[in-house]
């Protein structure tokens, strides 16, 4: 017997069934009797043909590799985990049984009466046990590296010899080396983008330099949303000589995921959506020591136990970059240079607002983009984590619509400023600031219902084209302990990542006064408190909250406030203005009436606005423009709604 036969047998290509298989079923074949006229034993007795002359001693041994293809998946599994032989020529068994339809049929009728077209113990053992040694092959199998790590998996409840052996499910694609086909896995194929800012291309290359040091380590990643996912995966496994995976923890199948990254050589990154103060373990990965990537929301954590853990945070890229980037995506080099510096939005926010851009001019007939384009895409570009949570607000306000007095005028023009200036306003300033400044804003609007706070938040944001979400106090607040935090935590990150002005109607249900503790109630009402107050300090995106009266809010949240905007009744010429911008031209009203009605009727913009919908209810039935006497009936009914009192004076003039 030549010991280096197995020398002579033809390697396959990486993407061929491993040839360990055709060793092992013709191992198994050995056990079927010689004659025999079924089908199954006649293929059984050419199977065994493929059986070579050595001796056990050699099957036992390195030689397995021989009939394995160097590099294949199967081949790096089993040096990875350093399979026995009887658990190499199982896999091996078990693959070609879920390739060839004629094996499972010949492993059927050869375990008859069980029928089991799979292997059971009792065959492998039969079969495999000689490579053991010993009387312990069954054993060997069942408390081996491949049952533990979830290559293999042992089913059935029944006597250890009837119980069947399979691989975990999706391995058989990914052990054949065709392709990687697994739930919850997506396969990073894109390559290096060159204009991706080098700032941040530095920062993760530095990362990427102490995992080396460390070697087998997970990296929490924060504030990677969408294409810098796929960007810090694609370089992180050009820089580790791997292949990147995204996986949703939520959706993998975790049997045999070990195996499964060390076959394809792996970076496995998990998109993980963590919730405050969770500790959420990642999927096991029994047998794989590789690096692992964690993308995580701001808050909350993922552990791997036994490995070291390294923290880090995407930044922005700074203004110049910012710049580049749109330039790169838009063409309009003054389009890009008048967006860089204020709109602080990341990479890949910027590759997905751009992509929406070119389809609204394309829908528009435009041949590029021009900033009407641009705005629009900012404005309705889809945001992430906030439709169940926060409803957009489209309302396009010009400046002549919102009629304030000349002092809420100034403040609106202050904070708007503000926000303008947020990124850079802290440089230059004391070492006092510098140290604690965060590039958040946090308004409160207050005043009386009516007198315009949404319709000014609506203005800010449009001039500053960015979308408006006006955030659902009900989807938002919850009954059960800890769900209201968790849906804040979402939210703020969403609208912080994607550069989203967030909207608190009414907030003061929300951020209201900590109360003295009578009960649990009480306790878990603070603690909502307390979160929210930790939370809104550390919050680096624009926030508007409205509210009547400002001495609702608990004083530690008024001071963390950059500014409050009070919001007072219109006066006579306010109201007049008012008048104004709700009718337009399509009415008959003189100056008189006009002054009249500013004079006397001292209402809201927002009830004023109700007045001229139902006065334009009436005149539109018959035709004609609004008169006196319509805004006269549609006064009457504003006032009996409100429960007041129509003043006599309005009534002594001609109607229509």
């Amino acid at each position: 017997m030549n010991d280096d036969a197995p020398s002579r047998w033809p390697r396959l290509a990486a993407s061929s069934p491993p040839r360990i298989g055709e060793l092992a079923l013709a191992m198994v074949a050995s056990l079927a009797p010689d004659d025999g006229d079924a089908a199954e034993a006649a293929w059984l007795r050419r199977a065994r043909l493929h059986l070579p002359p050595l001796p056990m001693t050699v099957l036992a041994g390195r030689s397995l590799a021989d009939f394995d293809a160097a590099g294949a998946p199967f081949a790096r599994l089993r040096q990875a985990l350093g399979l026995a032989p009887i658990e190499v020529l199982t896999v091996g068994l078990c693959l070609r049984v879920e390739l060839d339809a004629m094996a499972g049929r010949a492993l059927a009728w050869l375990q008859a009466p069980l029928g089991e077209a799979r292997p059971t113990l009792g065959l492998l053992t039969a079969a495999f046990g000689p490579l053991a040694l010993d009387d312990r092959a069954a054993a060997t199998l069942i408390g081996g590296r491949a049952v533990e790590t979830g290559l293999l998996r042992v089913l059935g409840t029944g006597p250890w010899p009837e119980r069947t052996v399979a691989l975990a499910e999706g391995l058989v694609s990914a052990l054949t080396g065709c392709r990687l086909a697994w739930p919850g896995i997506t396969l990073v194929t894109e390559g290096k983008d060159p204009a991706w800012p080098p700032s941040l291309a530095l920062a993760w290359a530095e990362v990427l330099t102490g995992l080396g040091a460390l070697g087998p380590c997970l990296v929490t990643v924060r504030g990677a949303w969408g294409r810098d996912r796929v960007e810090l995966m694609v370089r992180a496994g050009a820089r580790l000589g791997r292949r990147p995976v995204l996986i949703d923890p939520d959706q993998v199948a975790p049997e045999g995921l070990g195996p499964l990254c060390l076959a394809h050589a792996l970076l496995p990154g998990f998109v993980v959506e963590t919730e405050p103060g969770e500790g959420r373990p990642l999927p096991p990965l029994m047998g794989f020591k590789g690096p692992v990537i964690a993308f995580v929301a701001a808050e909350g954590r993922v552990t791997r136990p036994g490995y070291p853990s390294l923290g880090w945070t995407l930044p922005l890229p700074d203004p110049h970059e910012r710049t580049a980037l749109w330039q790169r995506a838009l063409g309009d080099p003054a389009l890009a240079a008048s967006l860089g510096p204020i709109h602080l939005q990341s990479a890949a926010r910027i590759a997905a607002v751009a992509e929406r851009a070119r389809g609204e001019a394309a829908i528009s007939g435009r041949a590029t983009v021009d900033r009407p384009c641009l705005l629009a895409a900012l404005r309705r570009a889809e945001v992430d984590g906030l439709a169940s949570l926060a409803q957009p607000i489209e309302d396009d306000i010009p400046d002549a619509a919102l009629v304030v007095g000349a002092g809420l005028q100034r403040e609106l023009a202050l904070l708007r400023a503000r926000c303008v200036t947020r990124e850079r306003l802290a440089d230059g300033l004391g070492a006092a600031i510098v140290a604690r400044y965060k590039v958040g804003v946090r308004a409160l609007f207050t005043g009386p219902s009516g007198t315009g706070k949404t319709m000014a938040a609506a203005w800010l944001a449009g001039r500053l084209g960015l979308p408006l979400y006006r955030v659902d106090l009900a989807a938002v607040g919850s009954k059960y302990i800890g769900e209201t935090e968790k849906n804040l935590a979402k939210l703020l990150a969403a609208a912080e990542a994607q550069e989203v002005v967030l909207l608190f109607d009414e907030a003061d249900s929300l951020f209201g006064k900590r109360t003295e503790i009578s009960d649990s109630n009480d306790r878990f009402a603070n603690a909502q408190t307390n979160y929210l107050l930790q939370r809104i300090e550390t919050y680096c995106g624009i926030v508007l909250l409205t509210a009547n009266a400002r001495n609702r809010f608990d004083e530690a949240f008024v001071r963390r406030l950059d500014m409050i905007v009070e919001f007072t009744a219109p006066q006579p010429a306010e109201r007049r203005a008012l008048w104004r911008v709700h009718l337009g031209d399509g009415h008959a009203l003189g100056d008189l009436e006009l002054n009249r009605l500013a004079a006397m009727a001292e209402l809201t913009g927002g009830h004023i606005r109700n007045v001229v919908l139902t006065a334009a209810v009436l005149a539109r039935s018959e035709a004609r423009p609004i008169g006196y006497g319509d805004v006269l009936d549609g006064l009457k009914a504003e006032y009996r709604k409100l429960g007041w009192t129509l003043p006599p004076d309005l009534l002594n003039t001609t109607t229509r």
